[in-house]
């Protein structure tokens, strides 16, 4: 059972960059998805959700109108797009199976 984020890195203000999250050893399709973040000395918290279908999604209101939460099960994989990026979105990022298992976590650094 596996979650492997990619697609981490340094950008500067205002840029983009896409999160992926590959998913294997378990029925991904089964599972709603999520992507979190956290800072040190800070709780992680909740970004974007995404139902098995990919029907339904739920963003942060910090994020909504920038970010995009998408799935493609055929690849067993959950996106998370990111536009516009500020200072304090710099944070390590997780993705998760609801419910049931956790990504390493990879780092986004928006900074100039």
């Amino acid at each position: 059972v596996q979650l492997v984020e990619s697609g981490g890195g340094l950008v500067q203000p205002g840029g983009s960059l896409r999160l992926s999250c590959a998913a294997s050893g378990f029925t991904f399709s089964n599972y709603g998805m999520s992507w979190y973040r956290q800072v040190p000395g800070k709780d992680r918290e909740l970004v974007a959700t995404i139902s098995v279908t990919g029907a339904v999604k739920n963003y942060a209101d910090y994020v909504k109108g920038r970010f995009a939460i998408s799935r493609d099960n055929a690849r067993n994989t959950v996106y998370l797009q990111m536009n516009s990026l500020k200072p304090e979105d710099t944070a390590v990022y997780y993705c998760r199976a609801n419910g049931y298992t956790w990504g390493q976590g990879i780092q986004v650094t928006v900074s100039s």
